[in-house]
């Protein structure tokens, strides 16, 4: 009998530790429910605005790319000032109106490197300076070149350390970048100028080690033997 009533007496409370256990996550949840309400909203927030952000920047893309076919074959022939203009009369947005709406977007990064070069090509170099500066591209070579256009600005404006910096990045990013001898040149130019022969003397070398089939390495020899003269 007496063990019986140790048996009843434990179940007992084991349900009352279940019970006081039930009531005190009721307790904290009736204290935070507001808290718990919260944070529940800003997660869906979140998740809502997330969506919204990208689904949001894939429309404004394809708007960019339309927008950039239209107005490309103005800055293929060379037309700059109206590349970056525009032709509201067809219809036709320029690419500093399309930075201006969709500069977030791949193809407003785009537009963005375009808008860079027609500056450069009409002298307004400090505007390109700051086009180039802004535009993110994905795709490794027009990175390169987009490198490459910050150290062609700064060479133009006579800062040629500036411009060895930056062509010496271009050119050493990725050895298959056709356009990588050129820029190791460029470099080896500009190091040159500011005083920095050794500096150029070794990218010389490296144009024709690494690039010994390309132009800037048919043309190596002689700058080094005027940079050893």
């Amino acid at each position: 009998m007496l063990k019986k009533q140790k048996e009843l007496a434990q179940r007992v409370k084991k349900q009352d530790d279940l019970i006081t256990t039930y009531e005190n996550a009721l307790s904290w949840y009736e204290t935070n429910k507001k808290l718990l309400t919260n944070i529940g909203i800003a997660i869906a927030v979140l998740i809502a605005g997330g969506w919204f952000y990208i689904n949001n920047n894939r429309t404004n893309n394809e708007k960019a790319a339309a927008e950039f076919a239209k107005v490309f074959s103005y800055y293929d022939n060379g037309q700059y000032q109206l590349a970056i203009n525009g032709l509201p009369e067809k219809n036709v947005r320029g690419l500093l109106a399309i930075v201006s709406d969709y500069g977030s977007t791949q193809y407003g990064n785009l537009s963005q490197f375009y808008l860079a070069n027609s500056y450069f090509n009409t002298g307004e170099y400090d505007k390109a300076l700051e086009a180039y500066e802004d535009a993110s591209l994905d795709a490794e070579i027009l990175e390169n070149s987009r490198i490459a256009g910050i150290a062609a600005c700064y060479e133009v404006k006579g800062d040629n350390a500036g411009a060895a910096k930056y062509f010496e990045k271009a050119g050493k990013a990725n050895v298959n970048d056709p356009n990588a001898a050129e820029y190791l040149a460029n470099a080896a130019r500009n190091h040159a100028r500011s005083g920095n022969k050794e500096q150029a003397i070794e990218l010389y070398k490296l144009i024709k080690k690494e690039h010994s089939s390309s132009a800037a390495a048919r043309d190596a020899e002689r700058y080094l033997d005027e940079l050893r003269g």
